[in-house]
């Protein structure tokens, strides 16, 4: 009898040794650091695939004790998405992670993006769709009409904005995002305002920016809009170099020259009047509320100003704006001179 209690101790003592074990298996640091710290888990992955992409991309060592916890925790289904896996997370906690679709979502920073293309390469980036996939939605009238948009109009949508998004999102679900905060931001106030000046809020977009590839000049902006009302209800075109380099597609071009003003599309604006089928970047929102706010003036030509201080000249005449003009274009030319005598001698 004296034997059986002496064995019992260490009995017990053996019993919490493994259960002490097991649960640092469980619940200990399992996973190793990573370079990017992120599993990415795309669409239509197996639970077999999972687990050597665990294995492949260095998270675990193994799997033996991860298909423990997997049967324990009853994970059957693998969601994807993007994982935050930092180094030293659990068994346990990676497999409720996994197995709940608690994925870390994107920061989708929109600035200023020109082009439906140039929008689709950063999609294509940062989410699971890829670029061909974005551009296709993008640029289907099918899939725009119950947005009441078209491939000209689409990206007036995309406000320049922080979106929250899963990565393992589609175009249309990520569009739906960006359509959504277009949605809140035409508040029936603005909606009134851009009435009051006789544009639909899709024209406000696409005026504004314009606007915005004219000049960062903050004071300016609202005259800016105000001159090219003008000219739009004279029915004068609206000349702005910057929907040329838009149909060109070629945002480097320092001077518009008479050669680029021959290009044939209908975001020539020296060739067609009134504003161009859609915007040509994506505009800051205060430039929009310029638009809504712009004064009442008599305005129909500005230039910039020939100090180079990002300011622009308004005049309401065409010979005080061929002075300006010329004054404009002869400081240019002495810059440009400037430049070019200071790179023959290096």
């Amino acid at each position: 009898m004296a034997k059986k209690k002496t064995r019992y101790p260490y009995f017990l003592l053996a019993g919490m040794v493994l259960i002490g074990f097991v649960a640092f298996i469980f619940f200990g640091p399992a996973t190793h650091k990573t370079e990017k710290g992120f599993l990415y888990v795309k669409t239509g992955t197996t639970m077999e695939q999972l687990k050597e992409q665990l294995v492949e991309k260095k998270f675990l060592s193994g799997i033996s004790w991860f298909n423990m916890a997997a049967k324990m925790l009853k994970y059957k289904v693998v969601k994807p998405g993007k994982y935050r896996v930092g180094s030293g997370t659990s068994i346990v906690s990676l497999v409720r992670m996994l197995k709940n679709g608690n994925q870390t979502p994107v920061d989708l920073v929109v600035t200023k993006i020109r082009t439906k293309e140039a929008l689709a390469g950063k999609i294509g980036k940062l989410f699971e769709c890829d670029s061909l996939q974005t551009i296709g939605f993008l640029s289907s009238n099918d899939s725009l009409r119950k947005y009441e948009l078209d491939s000209n109009t689409v990206m007036a949508a995309v406000l320049p904005l922080s979106y929250e998004i899963r990565w393992n999102t589609t175009p249309r679900a990520l569009f739906d995002k960006f359509y959504n905060a277009y949605k809140k931001f035409w508040t029936d106030g603005r909606k009134e305002k851009a009435a009051a000046q006789g544009l639909a809020p899709l024209e406000v977009i696409t005026l504004a920016s314009i606007i915005d590839e004219e000049t960062n000049k903050a004071v300016d902006k609202p005259r800016i809009a105000s001159t090219y009302m003008n000219r739009i209800a004279k029915g004068m075109p609206l000349q702005a170099d910057p929907t040329v380099k838009f149909a060109l597609k070629d945002f480097g071009i320092k001077r518009i020259l008479f050669g680029h003003l021959a290009v044939a599309s209908p975001y020539n604006t020296y060739k067609n009047k009134g504003l161009p089928p859609g915007p040509i970047c994506t505009p800051q929102q205060s430039t929009i509320d310029s638009v809504l706010h712009a004064p009442k003036t008599d305005y129909l030509y500005f230039v910039a100003s020939s100090n180079f201080d990002g300011s622009h000249i308004f005049t309401s005449n065409y010979q005080e704006h061929t002075k300006y003009a010329r004054l404009y274009q002869q400081a240019l030319d002495i810059q440009i001179r400037k430049r070019d005598s200071l790179r023959a001698i290096q």
